[in-house]
């Protein structure tokens, strides 16, 4: 709680920086998924005559698959690269933070991703092979996830100095990053400029955002308000894990929770993972199953889906930026957001985890869409309104299902056991985007 004679937060200076880091934290993720068109375009055979093959930009050539292996496996190998380094070096910073300072944690993964992003973008200039750049790619995501995951938690453990309502802002910017990410790409588009060049803007814009954050960082330390909570905490220990328990509580489902120790030597009772496992089995499972679908299909599937109207319309090129990509984000973001004014059904009824597994009908309809190139199974929806529609659903039921998952599991034990039930909810989560991944091959291999 903030002390009587707690200096103000001038400006809103403080809440604005840590909505600036909260962006940081799942942008560099988003602006890779985002440019999967410019990713397969340098994936794409270069002919004999030094024209690149595969040019109807939906992976046919006279209604033959034209398209690579490179190309075919880049959005599941992406996500898989994606998914499993944040899974494993979510776990791996429950150990380090106690050994790395705080600052080189949160410097240090911002000045990687920050470089990742410049290589990425004059890479773009760059003439490369197909397979060096998928193996680069798949490098460079493996990197951003891995540091992302660090970021990520040491970021709550910052907020954890401050009041409560400090997380706020993290979660806002999380929330916004995939509809900035969209956005960005979106305008990108609009210069009229080639593919690559529009993709060179894009990352600079990246690289900007990036900077600025890490500059917000370094400003951080220099504000009063924050000096005075961090000065505070630092002498009373107690205050930081009463504001971790209050960050568990009140999180938003579609970022990671921070990871937090399992076992506190301090603690006055006797905490057993097992028996308070026992108690948010339900939710943890919800909470795992929900983004296990979701990743799933999007967006290795959902990118792939081909829109009705002709090749040449300017629809053409707008529709998988905004019908998949800005429209799951925005409708996430919905989906999070409706949580703090409805939390239907309640953390005991039998309708949530009803409702969870029901998302699992996503996948045939998302399968039966104009996913091209396909093998086997026919175009049920090839109109594109059906695909807008399911995405509105999919993206929503994300957001919203998830949160309450993670907002009911800590909810279901007692007080003192919290923090424990917030860290086996951020592990579940964090299985659940890696199982996903893995789950996207099939899903595909289906079509």
């Amino acid at each position: 709680m903030t002390a009587i004679n707690a200096p103000r937060d001038r400006y809103h200076a403080v809440w604005i920086i840590f909505f600036i880091l909260g962006l940081g934290t799942l942008l560099p993720w988003n602006f890779f998924m985002t440019a999967t068109m410019y990713f397969t375009s340098r994936l794409k055979d270069t002919l004999p005559n030094g024209a690149v093959g595969n040019q109807t930009a939906n992976g046919t050539v006279a209604g033959v698959d034209s398209r690579n292996v490179l190309e075919s496996k880049f959005n599941n190998v992406m996500t898989l690269c994606a998914m499993v380094p944040m899974l494993i070096f979510t776990c791996l910073n429950s150990f380090i933070h106690q050994r790395i300072p705080q600052k080189l944690r949160i410097c240090g993964s911002l000045s990687v991703i920050l470089v990742v992003f410049l290589i990425t973008a004059l890479l773009v200039k760059v003439d490369m092979a197909p397979l060096p750049f998928f193996t680069f790619t798949m490098i460079k995501i493996i990197c951003i996830n891995s540091f992302g995951a660090i970021l990520q938690g040491s970021l709550f453990g910052l907020a954890g100095l401050l009041p409560a309502s400090y997380t706020t802002p993290i979660m806002s910017g999380q929330g916004l990053a995939g509809t900035f990410a969209a956005f960005s790409m979106i305008c990108a588009l609009a210069t009229g400029s080639e593919l690559q060049a529009s993709a060179f803007g894009y990352f600079i814009t990246a690289c900007v955002v990036i900077l600025l954050a890490i500059v917000s960082y370094i400003a951080l330390p220099k504000m009063d308000f924050f000096q005075h909570y961090s000065d505070t905490n630092s002498s009373k220990p107690g205050t930081d894990e009463e504001n971790k328990m209050d960050l568990l509580s009140k999180e938003s489902p579609g970022e990671k929770t921070p990871v937090v120790r399992l076992n506190d030597e301090e603690a006055t009772h006797t905490i057993c993972v097992f028996s308070i496992f026992k108690k948010i089995w339900v939710m943890a499972l919800s909470v795992c199953f929900v983004f296990a679908i979701t990743i799933g299909i999007f967006p290795a599937v959902t990118v792939e889906v081909k829109s009705s109207v002709a090749v040449g319309h300017v629809w053409y090129i707008y529709f998988i930026p905004v019908a998949c990509f800005l429209l799951f984000n925005v409708m996430d973001w919905a989906g999070r957001s409706l949580t703090a004014v409805c939390m239907w059904p309640g953390k005991d009824s039998i309708w949530l985890p009803v409702l969870v597994i029901a998302r699992v009908v996503f996948v045939p309809l998302f399968i039966l869409c104009n996913v091209q190139p396909r093998n086997s199974l026919p175009v049920v929806f090839a109109n594109d309104a059906w695909y807008i529609i399911f995405m509105i659903v999919f993206s929503f039921s994300n957001g919203y299902l998830a949160s309450l998952c993670m907002c009911f599991g800590p909810k279901k034990v007692a007080q003192h056991e919290a923090e424990t039930a917030g860290a086996i909810m951020a592990f579940f989560l964090s299985l659940g985007l890696a199982f996903g991944s893995a789950l996207s091959f099939g899903f595909r291999a289906m079509i």
